[in-house]
């Protein structure tokens, strides 16, 4: 199993010590470095600024909105930072959720897995550059004819000619038939939420994506990159305080990342098994009762989700992981000492 750096999206300012972090995972002997997208800093920007530091480290997005660029501008994102880097991108992407796409991006939520198939599909034909890119889906018709249309589109192909045909795509996705569908058409999988205890959920509905016929990869050649808080302490009290400290962003997540009445992520928890505490939650953190929100979150599944506690324990962990198929742990760490630690110990 590798190891990546989780720098993730940006909060209200951007943020400090990261080309430091950046320096530590290249010369630790990290895999890969990945960043993310919400509504605020874009995932492909600090990827390039960061990663231009970078000469062996796999450069990744986990995840690109779908809906935020047109399926071509993707391509083009990916093509060029590609060329720019050596051919080391990872090509991360999602669907988001209907908050996010029909209330910052402004486009239609409905047929996701639809729309990712056609994305993905548009994608490779920009890459593969066999010929002018064309898609009779109805969801990014190329030319597009419908309305508001002059007529006038014509089938391009790129004019840069991709340094790889074929870069890898690795799909965000947390349903079963979103898991299916990554198995089946997707080159990795960047789960939310995955852990060693849930892993066995997911197995069947990966085996259905890869039993499908033209599937791209079998388990065998499928990356599975899962995202964890990795953290060594020296003493019950420490561990005590990040787990404590790691609650509210689980409350977020349960309680206020979507509408009260389609949050993907609170219906990962109830798979997970705590059902008994989302709806509560979600309820209490809606109302803005965050910190009653947060009280609510059990230690237990805050060690379920991340990786905290001594040296001994922490080998053990990541052990587990590494068991149920992951094949890079995405870890976010603070400093460039915490991340030359991690490596050291897991060396």
């Amino acid at each position: 199993m590798k190891l990546g750096l989780q720098l993730g999206y940006w909060g209200a300012q951007p943020p400090q010590g990261v080309a430091e972090l950046v320096t530590a995972a290249e010369d630790a002997g990290f895999d890969a470095l990945f960043t993310a997208e919400a509504w605020g800093s874009d995932a492909f920007t600090p990827l390039a600024w960061w990663g231009r530091e970078t000469s062996r480290l796999r450069l990744g997005t986990s995840i690109v909105q779908m809906s935020g660029r047109a399926p071509t501008s993707i391509a083009m994102h990916a093509l060029t930072l590609d060329h720019l880097t050596g051919g080391r991108v990872i090509l991360g992407m999602g669907v988001s959720g209907p908050q996010v796409v029909e209330g910052w991006y402004g486009q239609p939520f409905e047929k996701p897995l639809a729309r990712t198939r056609e994305v993905v599909s548009i994608i490779r034909k920009v890459l593969a550059r066999e010929g002018p890119v064309t898609n009779n889906g109805p969801h990014y018709p190329l030319p597009y004819n419908g309305p508001g249309s002059v007529g006038l589109g014509k089938p391009l192909k790129p004019i840069v000619h991709p340094l790889r045909a074929d870069i890898p795509i690795w799909l965000g996705a947390e349903g079963p038939k979103n898991v299916a569908q990554t198995a089946e058409i997707a080159d990795g999988w960047i789960p939310i939420f995955y852990t060693p205890k849930s892993a066995g959920m997911y197995q069947p509905w990966l085996d259905e994506g890869f039993a499908r016929e033209g599937a791209r990869r079998t388990r065998a050649d499928f990356e599975i990159a899962a995202t964890c808080h990795l953290q060594i302490t020296t003493s019950e009290d420490e561990r005590r305080a990040v787990i404590d400290a790691m609650k509210p962003v689980v409350a977020l997540y349960m309680g206020g990342m979507g509408a009260k009445d389609q949050n993907f992520h609170k219906n990962v928890f109830e798979r997970m098994g705590y059902a008994a505490i989302t709806d509560q939650v979600q309820e209490l953190f809606l109302s803005q009762k965050r910190e009653e929100a947060t009280a609510l979150i059990p230690d237990e599944l805050v060690e379920e989700m991340h990786i905290i506690g001594d040296a001994a324990y922490v080998k053990d962990r990541v052990a587990a992981w590494e068991d149920t198929g992951v094949t890079t742990l995405l870890l976010s760490c603070r400093s460039a000492d915490e991340v030359r630690q991690v490596a050291e110990l897991l060396a």
